[in-house]
């Protein structure tokens, strides 16, 4: 693993025992000594600690100085309102293309003289460099913080115990706040389903920072593995697998993302790539979508596995994007693209190792949010 990057906690991860692999062009733990299942357990019922310092961290401004201003340039890029995002709060978004796909999703926060944007690690080059090839603004990476994420029930007293003032904040609130002398930038957000924050920290203060979190009984470090079954069990999409290129917002599941501003009839209608097959779509519905599946039995389907709709012959309807076991739910659970048409509590056929077995389609999350709104 030579050629990988590492985060500015490496060295923490192999002090924890953590098991690294490849992710992103990142060297990453995917686990540690407690092992997926109890991270994954422990995040939903205490606080688990991530680094995800590999994501990119960018500061989008207007010559201005003007939030407003870099948020009505960027949404000739993404079909999200970012005009009527209040100061101290952030957004889901997504770059789309001419076709109408999706070229990454992200986090947009609005700052008040500029937009604090958090890009996925595999697109971060390619981010940066759309971003600053459609947009005249200054666009500059971070390259001189890491990004932690603390989640689950017990997160906001463990954060509050160190930050007091992060107990105030609701779901996407964003705010700046002082610990030991280091500016954080903090977000109550995550992609796990549990209430919790994204915290960005100077480098030179994130090994204390993180130790200091760590120190605390209800908080344990979790890895890559855990918080993939994590956003899984939330119905969460994960960019490469749930979407990519070849999917829109709308077969994603993510026309809630699209406000009332940017659809047909709306203030600002349109104006984003792939404007007249997302606004159709939003309109007459798409022809296949993304739906949750649970498998009968124990067996787990997984990323790749072939549907049919029928348990023998015929031609596959669809394939799986994302599959595994849910710790929380103590069964197998899995996202697929699926013909439209086809009902809640419709069964459908996947193919494991050349035998077909039933899975139901199903309203997700498999397991609630607990977001505090």
């Amino acid at each position: 693993m030579a050629d990988l990057m590492r985060t500015g906690l490496y060295d923490l991860h192999i002090r924890l025992g953590a098991k690294m692999v490849p992710f992103a062009g990142y060297e990453m733990p995917v686990q540690y000594p407690l092992g997926v299942l109890k991270e994954h357990l422990h995040a939903r019922a205490a606080a688990g600690l991530f680094d995800v310092s590999h994501m990119g961290q960018v500061i989008v401004r207007a010559a201005s100085g003007r939030a407003g201003d870099a948020a009505a340039a960027l949404e000739a890029l993404v079909p999200v309102d970012l005009l009527g995002l209040a100061e101290g709060r952030q957004r889901y978004a997504m770059f789309t293309n001419p076709a109408g796909g999706i070229l990454d999703d992200l986090m947009v926060a609005n700052r008040g003289d500029h937009l604090f944007v958090v890009v996925n690690a595999a697109c971060k080059e390619a981010d940066l460099a759309h971003l600053r090839a459609h947009l005249d603004l200054e666009v500059n990476e971070i390259t001189d913080r890491a990004l932690l994420a603390l989640q689950g029930p017990a997160a906001e007293a463990a954060l509050a115990r160190l930050v007091p003032g992060v107990a105030a904040m609701r779901f996407m609130d964003v705010g700046i706040f002082v610990w030991a002398g280091a500016e954080l930038w903090v977000s109550r957000s995550g992609y796990t389903g549990e209430d919790g924050f994204e915290i960005s920290v100077p480098e030179g203060q994130a090994l204390a920072f993180a130790e200091a979190l760590l120190a605390m009984d209800e908080v344990a470090p979790i890895g890559l593995g855990a918080r993939d079954s994590l956003r899984l069990e939330a119905g969460l999409c994960l960019y490469g697998h749930d979407i990519d290129t070849t999917t829109s917002p709308v077969e994603a599941g993510l026309a809630w993302a699209i406000q009332k501003a940017r659809r047909t009839g709306g203030a600002r209608e349109g104006g984003f790539p792939g404007a007249a097959r997302i606004l159709a779509e939003l309109a007459d519905g798409p022809v296949r979508r993304r739906v949750g599946l649970a498998p009968e039995g124990r067996a787990p389907m997984r990323e790749g596995v072939e549907i049919f709709a029928a348990a023998e012959g015929g031609q596959p309807i669809g394939q799986i994007t994302s599959g595994g076991f849910g710790p929380s739910v103590t069964a197998p659970v899995a996202m697929a693209y699926l013909p439209a048409d086809l009902p809640e509590g419709a069964i459908v056929y996947g193919d494991l190792r050349g035998k077909r077995l039933p899975a139901r389609i199903v309203a997700m999350p498999f397991h609630p949010t607990t977001y505090k709104r």
